[in-house]
C-alpha cells in the first residue's frame, strides 16, 4: 500500500510537469517533488527494518533524481554515487517478485521523467545525464552499508524533530554537519539552520521581481561570469540565469546600501542549486544578515578587513616563518585570501569540496573560513617558502584548488587541528577597530589640514593677487609722479626763464630810466645819445637775427644726425648675421667637399677609360693576325673579345653611374641650398614680423608721447601767453607812468623855459628866440619817445621767444 501511494504520488507529479512550462510553476513542480520525498522518507523510517536492502536502494534512487540540480554535476549515466561516504558493502539479499515488479513501475516513471523535456530539462539541465535504470541498479543495492542508512534514519530524525534537536544536541549537530550533510537533506537542513523557513519577507519576492533595480545592468553583466561551466548556468537567458538575475535583483532592492556584489553571485548560485528561488532568497537574506556577509559586502568592506587583519595575525602566530616569507615578497594576505572570505571558498574549491565547507559555515559561520585558509596555507608552506610572488599567486590558482579532489575529509580534519581562539578573535577586532578608527581620525585630520591649505592657498593667490595690483598701482603712480615731477620742473624752469627776462626787462627798465635822468643833464648831447640808442637798437636786432639763424641751424644739424643714426641703423639691421654667415661658410665647405669628391671619382674614371684603351690597343695589336691563327686561339681570342666588350661596358655603366651619382649629388647640393635659402628667407621674415611689431608698438608709443608732448604744448603756451599777457599789461602799466613823468617833467621844464623866456623877452628879439625854443621841445619829446620804443621792442622779443622754444620741443618730437 505504502509503495501504490508512492506510484501514484509519482503520478501525480509527472502530469503536473507536462501540464506546467513557465519558470514559476517548474519552481513550484521542484517543491512539489521535495515534499514528497520528505513524505515518503518519513513513511519508510519506520519500514527500513524489514526492507534495509531493496527499499532503501529505492528511496535514496528517487532521492537523487528529485534532489538538487548539482547531483548530476557528480554522478554518470550508468552507476550513480551517493554524496554520502561510502563504506564496506554487505551481503546481497535476493529480491521477491512484488519487489521486482516495483521497480519495474519505478524504472517506467523514472524514463518518463527523463524523456519529458518540457519539465525535467528546464527545472534542471543536469538531469538529463541522471536517469539510470533502476531495474539494472537494484543488483547494486545490496552495496549500502548499515551506517549509510542509520544515517539516512539519523538525518531525518533530526530534520523532523529539529527544535529538539538543535536545544538539546547542538554539538552532536554540529559533529554530524563537519561529517556532511547527505545530499538529498541539504536544502531543508541549511533552510533549518539559518532559521529561513518562515521569512514575510518571502510573500514580497514576487512583488520585488516587478520593480526595477538600479543594479541590473551589473547583474547582468557577472551572470555569465557565475559557475560559467556549470550546466545550470552556462548556457545564454537559460533558466540558471534567470532565477539568479531575479534573486540578486530582488536582494539589492531589499537592501539598498549593499546592492549588488559579484562574489555574493556564486554564494545565491549554490543556493539555487539545492532550493527554489523564493527559498535561496529567504536563505540568502539570512546569510547576509546573520553571518556577517553584509558586512563584507558593503562598500567600504570595512568587515574583509577585519577578516584579513585576524586572519594576517594567525599566519604571524602559526607560521611565522611563511609570514616573514609573505613581507619579504610584499605578497599581502588581500592578494589570496580576499575571495576566500567573499565566496566562501567556492571560486577556490569544486563544488563538492566547497558544498562540504558550506555546510560547516551554515552551522559555525565564518570561523570555517579561518581554519580552512590557515590548514591549507599549514599544508603549503614548504612549497609556498621556495616560490616568488608570482610563483605563489600560480600556486594558490592552479596546484591548491586540485590538491583534494579525491576527498575533502582531510582538509576538514586539518582545519580542525587549527587552534581558534575566540576570544584572541575579539581581542584583534578591538585593535583593528582601534587602528582604524585612529586612521579615520588621521583621515579626518588630513582632510581638515587639506581645506585648510586649500583655503590658505585660495587667500595666498588671492593676496598675491591683490599684491600684485597694488604694485602696479604703485609703479603706475611712481610713473605718473615721475611724469608730473617732469613737467613741474619744465614748468618752473620755463617760470624762471620767463622771471629772469622780467627781471632783465625790469633792469632794463631802470636803466632806461636812468638812462632818462642821464638825458636831462645831458641834453647838450642830445642828438649823439639819440644816435646811439638807435645804433643800439639795430644792433641788438642783427644779434636776435643771428640767435634765430645759429638756432635754426642747430636745429638742421640735429635733424641731419638723427636721419644719419636711422639710415646707419637700417644698414645694421640689413647686414648679414654672424649664424648666417657662419652657416653659409659650412654650406659652401659641404659643396666644395662634395666637388672635390666629384672630381676624385671622374679622375679615377678617367684613369680606368684610359687603362682600358691601352688594354684595347693590346688586344688589337694581338688580334690583327687573328684569321692566321688555328682554331683554339682564334676561340681564345673571341673570348679575349668579350672580355674586353664586358670590361668597357662595365667602364662606361660606371661612368654612367658615376655621372648620375655627381648629378645626384648637384641635385642634393641645389635642395640644400634652396632649404637654406627658404629657412633664411623664413627667418628674415620672423624678423621682419617682430620689427614691424616692434615698430608699430614704438610708433604707438611714439604717438601717444607725442600727443602728451602736444596737449603740454597746449597747456604751456596758453600759461605762456597768459603771463606775457600780463608782463605786457605791467609793461604797459609803467610805459604809462613813464610817460606821465616825462610829461610832467616836459611840462616842469616848459614852465621853467617859460620862465628864463619871459626874463629874456625883455632884453632880446622874441619872435627869433621863441622859435629856437620851439625846436628844443621837439627835440626833447623826440629823444623822450626813442627809450619808449626801445622798451616795446625788448618785449616783442621776450614774447617771441617762448613759441621759438615750443617749436623746437615740438619739431623734435616730430624728427623722433
Amino acid at each position: 500500500m505504502l509503495c501504490d501511494s508512492f506510484l501514484q504520488m509519482l503520478e501525480d507529479l509527472l502530469l503536473w510537469c507536462r501540464n506546467v512550462g513557465s519558470a514559476p510553476l517548474v519552481c513550484h513542480c521542484r517543491g512539489l517533488m521535495k515534499v514528497a520525498t520528505d513524505k515518503v522518507a518519513g513513511k519508510l523510517s519506520s519500514t527500513l527494518s524489514w526492507v534495509k536492502n531493496t527499499v532503501s536502494h529505492t528511496v535514496s534512487q528517487m532521492a537523487s533524481q528529485v534532489a538538487s540540480p548539482s547531483a548530476s554535476l557528480h554522478t554518470t549515466s550508468s552507476s550513480t554515487t551517493l554524496s554520502t561516504p561510502a563504506l564496506s558493502p554487505s551481503s546481497p539479499t535476493q529480491l521477491s517478485p512484488d519487489d521486482l515488479e516495483l521497480l519495474a513501475k519505478l524504472e517506467e516513471q523514472n524514463r518518463l521523467l527523463e524523456t519529458d523535456s518540457k519539465s525535467l530539462r528546464s527545472v534542471n539541465g543536469s538531469r538529463r545525464n541522471s536517469g539510470s535504470s533502476l531495474v539494472s541498479s537494484s543488483s547494486a543495492s545490496s552495496n549500502l552499508s548499515h551506517l549509510e542508512e542509520d544515517s539516512w534514519i539519523l538525518w531525518g530524525r533530526i530534520v523532523n524533530e529539529w527544535e529538539d534537536v538543535r536545544k538539546k544536541k547542538e554539538k552532536q549537530v554540529k559533529e554530524l554537519v563537519r561529517k556532511g550533510i547527505p545530499h538529498h537533506f541539504r536544502a531543508i537542513v541549511w533552510q533549518l539552520l539559518c532559521s529561513a523557513q518562515s521569512m514575510p519577507i518571502k510573500d514580497q519576492y514576487s512583488e520585488l521581481l516587478k520593480m526595477t533595480s538600479p543594479c541590473e545592468k551589473l547583474i547582468r553583466r557577472d551572470i555569465a561570469r557565475t559557475y560559467p561551466e556549470h550546466d545550470f548556468f552556462k548556457e545564454k537567458d537559460s533558466l540558471g540565469q534567470e532565477v539568479l538575475f531575479n534573486v540578486m535583483k530582488a536582494y539589492s532592492l531589499v537592501d539598498r546600501e549593499v546592492g549588488y556584489c559579484q562574489g555574493s553571485a556564486f554564494i545565491v548560485g549554490l543556493l539555487l542549486m539545492q532550493m527554489p528561488e523564493e527559498e535561496a532568497f529567504c536563505v540568502f537574506v539570512k546569510l547576509m544578515q546573520d553571518y556577517r556577509l553584509r558586512e563584507l559586502f558593503k562598500p567600504s568592506m570595512a568587515e574583509l578587513g577585519l577578516c584579513m587583519y585576524q586572519f594576517e595575525c594567525m599566519i604571524q602566530e602559526h607560521l611565522p616563518e611563511l609570514y616573514v616569507h609573505f613581507q619579504s615578497q610584499s605578497f599581502h594576505t588581500s592578494m589570496y585570501a580576499s575571495s576566500w572570505f567573499l565566496t566562501i571558498f567556492l571560486t577556490t574549491f569544486p563544488l563538492p569540496i566547497a558544498t562540504r565547507i558550506f555546510d560547516i559555515f551554515m552551522s559555525e559561520g565564518l570561523e570555517i573560513v579561518f581554519r580552512v585558509g590557515l590548514a591549507l596555507l599549514q599544508m603549503n608552506q614548504a612549497e609556498l617558502l621556495q616560490l616568488d610572488m608570482e610563483g605563489m599567486l600560480q600556486h594558490f590558482q592552479k596546484v591548491i584548488p586540485h590538491q583534494f579532489d579525491s576527498g575533502p575529509d582531510k582538509l576538514i580534519q586539518a582545519s580542525y587541528q587549527v587552534k581558534y581562539n575566540a576570544k584572541k578573535m575579539k581581542k584583534l577586532e578591538k585593535e583593528y577597530t582601534t587602528i582604524k578608527t585612529k586612521e579615520m581620525e588621521e583621515q579626518v585630520e588630513i582632510k581638515r589640514l587639506r581645506t585648510e591649505n586649500r583655503l590658505l592657498k585660495q587667500r595666498i593667490e588671492t593676496l598675491e593677487k591683490e599684491s600684485a595690483s597694488l604694485a602696479d598701482r604703485l609703479i603706475q603712480g611712481q610713473v605718473t609722479r615721475a611724469q608730473e615731477a617732469e613737467e613741474n620742473y619744465l614748468i618752473k624752469r620755463e617760470l624762471a626763464t620767463i622771471k629772469q627776462q622780467s627781471d632783465e626787462a625790469i633792469t632794463k627798465l631802470e636803466q632806461a630810466e636812468n638812462t632818462i635822468r642821464e638825458l636831462q643833464h645831458q641834453q647838450q648831447w642830445h642828438k649823439c645819445s639819440s644816435r646811439y640808442s638807435e645804433d643800439f637798437v639795430l644792433q641788438l636786432e642783427k644779434e636776435l637775427v643771428q640767435a634765430r639763424l645759429s638756432e635754426a641751424e642747430s636745429h638742421c644739424a640735429l635733424k641731419e644726425m638723427q636721419d644719419k643714426v636711422l639710415e646707419m641703423e637700417k644698414r645694421n639691421s640689413s647686414l648679414p648675421d654672424e649664424e648666417n654667415v657662419a652657416r653659409l661658410q659650412e654650406e659652401l665647405i659641404a659643396v666644395k667637399l662634395r666637388e672635390a669628391e666629384a672630381l676624385m671619382g671622374l679622375k679615377e674614371l678617367r684613369q680606368q677609360v684610359k687603362d682600358l684603351e691601352e688594354h684595347w690597343q693590346r688586344h688589337l695589336a694581338r688580334t690583327t693576325g687573328r684569321w692566321k691563327d688555328p682554331p683554339r686561339k682564334n676561340t681564345v681570342n673571341e673570348l679575349q673579345d668579350e672580355l674586353m666588350t664586358v670590361r668597357l661596358r662595365e667602364a662606361e655603366t660606371q661612368a654612367e653611374l658615376k655621372e648620375t651619382k655627381q648629378r645626384m649629388m648637384e641635385m642634393e647640393t641645389q635642395s640644400q641650398i634652396n632649404n637654406n635659402h627658404l629657412r633664411r628667407a623664413e627667418q628674415e621674415v620672423t624678423n621682419l614680423q617682430g620689427k614691424v611689431q616692434y615698430l608699430s608698438a614704438q610708433n604707438k608709443g611714439l604717438l601717444a608721447q607725442l600727443n602728451e608732448a602736444k596737449r603740454r604744448q597746449a597747456e604751456i603756451e596758453c600759461k605762456s601767453k597768459e603771463e606775457v599777457m600780463a608782463v605786457r599789461l605791467r609793461e604797459a602799466d609803467r610805459i604809462a607812468a613813464v610817460a606821465e613823468l616825462q610829461q610832467h617833467i616836459a611840462e616842469l621844464e616848459i614852465q621853467k623855459e617859460e620862465g628864463k623866456i619871459q626874463g629874456q623877452l625883455n632884453n632880446s628879439d622874441s619872435n627869433q628866440y621863441i622859435r629856437e625854443l620851439k625846436d628844443q621841445i621837439a627835440e626833447l619829446h623826440h629823444e623822450a619817445a626813442v627809450p619808449v620804443k626801445q622798451l616795446y621792442y625788448l618785449s616783442l622779443n621776450t614774447v617771441s621767444l617762448v613759441p621759438l622754444s615750443l617749436t623746437q620741443k615740438s619739431d623734435q618730437m616730430s624728427v623722433i
